[in-house]
């Protein structure tokens, strides 16, 4: 009589979970990283995310767009070019557009990302980080970290002159509130609903 040998079935639950390159926490439930590809997707499904803010002008992959679809994952799409001579009144209102959604919990946790998770990515989050009132340096650093030997200077000058101050103008009813349990983090709520909404990425 022959041995039987029973081979086990790899769990799939245990299978190496991969985050996008360039993938980091910005902040509790605001994520970065470059495009997210299928490999990625079973990672993404960790982060539970509400939204996705996309900095890039070409259509969303279907394959994306369908993952999106099955998680309930609403698509948020400002179309940056990624070229070094963009216009900067273009940027500069899609940036603003970009983080009146980025700050308004109701769309978080939220992944942010263009293609490499550099520029387009880097200006989002350094102008954040100017509305939290980090200092320009540690602002700079970080950009930098990220963008590595790709650094643009003309990101930087972008992000140095971004008007903060008129941000705040604009989201005059921005209210904080206290999330989490027990927690004193200080987070944002845009929730005039007479505000100029983001375009919502259709499916």
């Amino acid at each position: 009589m022959g041995l039987i040998v029973e081979v086990d079935t790899v769990d799939e639950d245990a299978a190496v979970l991969v985050p996008p390159p360039n993938f980091s926490m910005v902040e509790d439930c605001i994520f970065r990283s470059s495009f997210p590809t299928p490999s990625n997707f079973p990672f993404l499904q960790t982060l539970n995310l509400r939204s996705v803010i996309y900095l890039c002008p070409e259509p969303y992959p279907e394959e994306n767009l369908e993952f999106l679809r099955s998680q309930n994952i609403r698509l948020f799409q400002f179309g940056i070019e990624g070229k070094t001579d963009v216009s900067l009144p273009i940027l500069r209102d899609s940036i603003m557009e970009a983080l009146k959604v980025l700050i308004d919990v109701r769309n978080h946790p939220v992944l942010i990302h263009c293609k490499r998770g550099k520029h387009r990515t880097g200006c989002l989050v350094g102008c954040l980080r100017k509305l939290q009132n980090w200092c320009l340096s540690s602002v700079f650093e970080e950009y930098q970290r990220f963008a590595g030997a790709k650094s643009r200077n003309g990101d930087l000058t972008f992000i140095d002159r971004f008007d903060i101050v008129s941000l705040r103008q604009c989201l005059y009813s921005i209210i904080y509130q206290y999330q989490g349990y027990g927690s004193k983090k200080r987070r944002l709520l845009y929730t005039d609903e007479n505000l100029q909404k983001p375009r919502l990425a259709s499916f």
